[in-house]
């Protein structure tokens, strides 16, 4: 009997996870499926009818979804709360479980492609304090040494998630960057700033120390300004296309059985998409 999984969104045409874990399929030859569903917001409750007779194994779920999903669900995993939003889910016993791993993707980018970037005692720069700021935080807490400072245009957004999200977390507005920048091991971008070309125009990378790390969650286009400025400074840096890619190897292994693996060749099929 085939095992079904899916993507839901809405709009979802857009969405890469099919061709990330048709390719898995294949390659471990599974009796599978995995296709992306154009859900409606009002159409949810329904799909979680179809969730709980049993059609699928699981699957993802996209914007506008992440936050709705959390009211349908039977659990939700407690990180999953801290980050407010859920990215995965299983149907085990005609029950639905929600968690978000991508938190896990995050960390696994940046573990596969820059590995020991967690081991000094560095601070670590997140700018933005948006949904994608949440698990970016719940990753940093898990494993930076040091502080984290989240920088945002709006100070009273930065705040409010230091006071919602407990950890080593303090919030600042753009102008503390030339302050904070000395002490910098990584900095990381979790807002829409570098799509369509826009760019940080506060950002002085002359203050940061050479050693530092740049990453960027946007991953079209793949190399942003903020990343390509970085390199031409000659500082490493890591794309946001492996976040997207290891978030899903723990919801393919949870429906599916198999861990599949991240492969150049994985990464090099979804990059051939990007310029479309």
């Amino acid at each position: 009997m085939t095992t079904k999984a899916f993507v839901i969104g809405h709009p979802i045409n857009h969405s890469r996870s099919p061709l990330i874990h048709g390719t898995w399929l294949a390659e471990h030859g599974i009796d599978g499926s995995y296709e992306a569903i154009d859900v409606a917001p009002a159409e949810l409750p329904g799909f979680f009818k179809r969730l709980r007779q049993g059609e699928f194994a699981g699957g993802n779920v996209t914007i506008p979804h992440k936050e709705a999903v959390f009211a349908l669900c039977d659990e939700v995993d407690p990180l999953a709360r801290k980050i407010g939003a859920v990215n995965t889910l299983v149907v085990r016993d005609g029950k639905v479980f929600g968690s978000n791993t991508d938190y896990l993707g995050f960390l696994g980018n940046l573990d596969a492609a820059m590995p020991g970037w967690s081991d000094g005692p560095d601070d670590a720069m997140v700018i933005g304090a948006g949904g994608a700021a949440r698990a970016v935080l719940v990753a940093l807490q898990r494993r930076n040494g040091g502080k984290v400072h989240i920088l945002n245009r709006t100070l009273a957004n930065a705040q409010a998630l230091v006071e919602e999200i407990e950890g080593p977390f303090e919030a600042h507005g753009f102008e503390a960057f030339a302050e904070l920048a000395p002490r910098t091991g990584i900095v990381i971008n979790t807002t829409s700033i570098g799509m369509h070309g826009s760019r940080f125009d506060w950002l002085d990378f002359s203050l940061l120390p050479k050693q530092t790390l740049v990453t960027d969650i946007v991953y079209v286009p793949l190399q942003t300004p903020l990343l390509a400025e970085a390199a031409a400074h000659g500082f490493r840096t890591v794309d946001g296309l492996g976040m997207l890619l290891h978030q899903a190897v723990p919801g393919f292994e949870a429906w599916f059985g198999v861990r599949p693996a991240v492969t150049p060749q994985l990464r090099a099929r979804i990059e051939a998409t990007l310029g479309h």
